[in-house]
C-alpha cells in the first residue's frame, strides 16, 4: 500500500462549504481499491471536534502560530483522519473562512499555515508509526505544505492540486517571518505574487507534481485569460501538470437509494419527482421544463448572465428553481426575480437535502459558469437524469456531450453546451432545451444516455494512484 497524507481545509461529511470537501472526502475511499492508504489532515473546527470525541493525541505543539496545539488521530465518517486541535485558530464563530461580518478572517494565512506545518510534521514521522510516502495538498490552504517539506533534509514528495486558481492565498510580506517563509523567497521565482505572498504559488513552485481537476482546465490555466497571473508559472511547469477529472460519490448520489428524496420515489419516476419539487418550491403546474440551479451566487458562476437570459426562457414556458448564496447584490437580484416571476422560485442559503431533491426533481440543471475547473453539479445531474445545460469551459466541457444533430443521431448526447460569458448564447441554449423537452421521445432517450455516463471515481482514482507510484518508485 502507498501511504498518502491528504491536507485540506474541509472534508465531507465532517465540514463542507463546496465541492472541495466532496472531493477530499471521496478520494480516500476510491483510492483504497487502487492500493493507496490515504489519511486526511483537517483543521479542528468546533464541528469537527464534536464529531470525533474518541480522537487520541499523537503529537503536541507547545506553540503553533500563536498558541498550543495538538494533533489527534481518529476514524470518522469512514475515513482515517488527523485533526489539528488549535482553539486559538479554529474554534470561533462565523464560518470556517469568514467572520460574522462576512469578511475573511485576518489571520487566515496563519491558520492554514499551521495546518501545512502540521502536515509537514506528520510527514517527518512525528505523529506516530504511520509515516506518509507522499503528501497531497489541496488549494491555497495547503500551499505551504510543499514549501515546508522542501526545507526538510529528506523531504517526502508532494502533489499540489488546484481546485480553483482564482483563490491565491494572499498575505502581506511583513508576515513572512510569522509564516515561516524565508525572506529570500520573496521573489518572482518564489512566493511573491503582485507584491504579496501567495501560499498557492508557494505550493505550485515547490510541489513535485501539480494536478488540477479536469484536462480542459489544465490547458486553460496556461493562458492569460484563465491563469489569474499564474499562467507563466503553469507554462514553465507544464511537464509536471496533469488534469485529472473529479468524480462524485456514486453511493451518496444514487437516485435508487437516496434517503433525501425518499418521498419523491413513491411514484418511481421523474415526472412524480418534478411534480413534488414544484409543490415544495411553490411553483404552479406547467407543461414546460423545470430547470434548477444549485450554486454559489458569484460572477464566476455566470448567474448574472442567467438573469439576462431568464425572460425569454420563461416566455417559452420554462420554470426555474434556484438554491444558493454568495454576493449580496446578486442574492438581492435573484430574490427580486423570484418575486417578479411566478415561474421562478429562489431559496437563498445552503441546504444539502434540498439540493438532492432539486437534482431529483429538475428536468435540467443549469451551470452557466464563466470558468469552471471541474464542477460537480452537472455530474449529479447526469446521475439523476437531469439534463445539464452548461458553458463550454473547464470540466463542464469534459463531462457533457452537446445535443447537436450528430450526437442525437448517434445517441451519445447528454446535455446542452453553450459558449461561455455570453447571455445570448445562454438564452439560445435554453431555447434549445425547451424545444428538446417538448420532443418527448428525444428527451427520454437523452435522459437514458445521461444516466449511463460514468461519473464516479474509478478512472480518476487510478490516475492518482499512478501519479503517487511514480513519485515513490522504490516503495
Amino acid at each position: 500500500m502507498t501511504r498518502v497524507l491528504s491536507v485540506a481545509s474541509e472534508c465531507a461529511p465532517l465540514v463542507k462549504t463546496g465541492g472541495l470537501a466532496d472531493v477530499v472526502g471521496a478520494l480516500p475511499l476510491a483510492l483504497a481499491a487502487q492500493g493507496v492508504e490515504m489519511r486526511v489532515l483537517l483543521p479542528g473546527y468546533g464541528r469537527v471536534l464534536s464529531a470525533v470525541p474518541e480522537a487520541r493525541q499523537v503529537h503536541r505543539f507547545d506553540t503553533l502560530m500563536g498558541g498550543p496545539a495538538r494533533l489527534l488521530a481518529v476514524r470518522a465518517g469512514g475515513l482515517s483522519l488527523f485533526v489539528l486541535e488549535a482553539p486559538h485558530l479554529f474554534e470561533r464563530g462565523g464560518t470556517i473562512y469568514l467572520d460574522e461580518e462576512g469578511r475573511d478572517w485576518d489571520d487566515n494565512p496563519e491558520r492554514f499555515a499551521a495546518l501545512s506545518r502540521a502536515g509537514a510534521e506528520i510527514c517527518a514521522g512525528r505523529a506516530g508509526d504511520w509515516v506518509p510516502q507522499v503528501a497531497h495538498g489541496h488549494d491555497w490552504q495547503a500551499g505551504l505544505l510543499p514549501y515546508y517539506l522542501s526545507q526538510e533534509t529528506a523531504p517526502v514528495p508532494s502533489v499540489m492540486t488546484i481546485h480553483n486558481i482564482a483563490f491565491a492565498g494572499l498575505a502581506p510580506p511583513e508576515r513572512m517571518a510569522a509564516l515561516g517563509i524565508d525572506a529570500r523567497d520573496f521573489r518572482v521565482e518564489g512566493v511573491e505574487y503582485w507584491g504579496r505572498v501567495s501560499t498557492l504559488k508557494a505550493g505550485l513552485v515547490h510541489a513535485d507534481r501539480i494536478t488540477t481537476v479536469s484536462p480542459t482546465y489544465a490547458r486553460e490555466l496556461a493562458t492569460p485569460a484563465f491563469g489569474m497571473g499564474f499562467d507563466g508559472l503553469i507554462r514553465a511547469r507544464r511537464a509536471d501538470l496533469t488534469g485529472i477529472l473529479n468524480g462524485i460519490d456514486a453511493e451518496v448520489w444514487n437516485p435508487a437509494t437516496d434517503r433525501a428524496i425518499r418521498r419523491y420515489r413513491s411514484g418511481r419516476g421523474k415526472a412524480r419527482a418534478t411534480q413534488a419539487l414544484r409543490r415544495e418550491m411553490g411553483l404552479p403546474d406547467a407543461a414546460g421544463p423545470l430547470a434548477v440551479v444549485i450554486s454559489r451566487l458569484t460572477a464566476q458562476k455566470g448567474l448574472d448572465l442567467l438573469l439576462e437570459a431568464l425572460p425569454s426562457y420563461l416566455e417559452a414556458g420554462g420554470q426555474l428553481a434556484l438554491l444558493g448564496s454568495g454576493d449580496r447584490a446578486m442574492e438581492l437580484a435573484w430574490q427580486e426575480a423570484g418575486a417578479r416571476h411566478a415561474g421562478v422560485s429562489v431559496h437563498i442559503g445552503y441546504d444539502d437535502t434540498l439540493s438532492h431533491r432539486m437534482i431529483a426533481g429538475g428536468d435540467a440543471v443549469l451551470v452557466p459558469s464563466r470558468f469552471e475547473p471541474c464542477g460537480l453539479t452537472q455530474l449529479y445531474g447526469l446521475r439523476y437524469g437531469t439534463i445539464p445545460v452548461v458553458a463550454r469551459t473547464g470540466g463542464l466541457a469534459d463531462t457533457v456531450i452537446d445535443a447537436n444533430d450528430a450526437a442525437l443521431k448517434a445517441r451519445v448526447a447528454t446535455g446542452i453546451v453553450h459558449r461561455p460569458d455570453d447571455a445570448d448564447a445562454l438564452a439560445f441554449a435554453l431555447s434549445r432545451m425547451v424545444g428538446l423537452h417538448a420532443q418527448a421521445g428525444t428527451w427520454a432517450a437523452m435522459v437514458k444516455v445521461a444516466m449511463r455516463h460514468p461519473v464516479g471515481w474509478d478512472v480518476s482514482a487510478g490516475q492518482y494512484a499512478a501519479l503517487y507510484r511514480d513519485l515513490t518508485p522504490a516503495a
